[in-house]
Parts: structure tokens; sequence; C-alpha cells
């Protein structure tokens, strides 16, 4: 058995490029930080180390959501696969490009800025619209019964 699983919480490092594949599907693809805090024990000194990671999605539904909510700057919680694809630079140079992909299975994106604290997204099928993932009225007015104050 393999696993090829990828969580990462990070910021957004600029506004999300949308691209149109020839087949006429739209590909979103982001850089997303993540930083690790230290302090040095020989000086004491607080340390800093950030680490870029290229995502693309391919999800239409979550390409909904980013287009839509996702900014320079935005908190993102995301679970995807590490994908790696070789291509061809203009000079002819074959290089390769490791990413963080999220397809239509089983990949999930969380906004966590403040003011989208409850805005959460999962494809679990191909053939499931953005919007099917969002509760529906029932489902929320269910929540709000069980609250207890």
């Amino acid at each position: 058995m393999t696993i090829n699983r990828v969580i990462l919480v990070g910021n957004l490092g600029n506004d999300p490029e949308i691209r149109i594949t020839p087949e006429g599907k739209e590909i979103a693809t982001f850089s997303l930080a993540t930083s690790e805090n230290w302090r040095d024990t020989s000086t004491g000194e607080r340390k800093e180390r950030t680490e870029w990671h290229r995502v693309i999605v391919f999800s239409q539904g979550l390409v909904g959501i980013v287009k839509s909510y996702v900014k320079k700057g935005t908190k993102l919680y995301l679970e995807g696969s590490l994908q790696t694809r070789k291509w061809t630079d203009k000079q002819g140079v074959e290089k390769y490009t490791t990413e963080v992909a999220l397809n239509n299975f089983n990949s999930t994106l969380h906004i966590l800025d403040s003011k989208n604290t409850d805005t959460h997204w999962q494809e679990k099928a191909e053939d499931k619209s953005w919007k099917d993932a969002l509760p529906s009225n029932k489902e929320k007015a269910e929540v709000d019964d069980e609250i207890p104050f």
C-alpha cells in the first residue's frame, strides 16, 4: 500500500493564476508559503524559515472557489497529492516541476481567514459542483438548533 497525501496550512504569495486548457477546463495555480519559527539555542535569536509550495487546482469546483474567494495573503488549509511534471522550456531544455495537486477526488480547501472561518469545500467526485459542497439552509438550521446558548 502507498499513500500520496499532502496537508499544508499557509498564505498565498500572489493572486492565483487561472488558465484554460485546450479542452476548455479552468486550472488555478498559486504559491503557498509555510513558515517555521524557532529560537537559536546558542544566540537566543528568533529565526524563521519560509518554504514555498506550488499548488495546482484541477477540480472545477475548487477552481471556482479559488477564483471567487482566494487572493494574495489568504490563509489556506489544503489537502492534495504530490505530482511531478516534466516539461520543455523555450530553449529546449527538459525541466521538472513538483506541485501539490488538488484533483477531483478527495481534495480539500479551507479558507482560514477570520472573515471566512466557516468556508470549507471538499471535492469527492468529478461531477460534484462547488455549490453542492456548501451546506443547505436545512443543514445550517439543524446546526444552529444544536447550539446550547
